[in-house]
């Protein structure tokens, strides 16, 4: 599971499983994590995570998305090439 960023106590990240899926990045605080669609920005999945912080991590995710999604075509391939 590569890591894509790590912004305070979040660590942003790929599971090369999810290939397939359209692009997204999942963030992970201790035991807790959520996984965030990339375009638009829009949850996914969250396990334990309060609104409050997932309001606060989708900002993050928003502030980075265009990092993020070049990060995810290096790491699985843009379907364009």
């Amino acid at each position: 599971m590569p890591t894509a960023k790590r912004i305070g106590p979040y660590r942003l990240f790929f599971v090369s499983s999810d290939f397939h899926e359209p692009p997204h990045v999942h963030v992970q605080r201790e035991k807790m994590v959520a996984k965030f669609w990339l375009d638009p920005v829009a949850l996914a999945k969250n396990r334990g995570f309060s609104m409050v912080e997932l309001n606060r991590i989708a900002r993050i995710v928003e502030e980075n998305q265009t990092e993020l999604l070049e990060k995810w075509y290096e790491f699985f391939g843009n379907p364009q090439s």
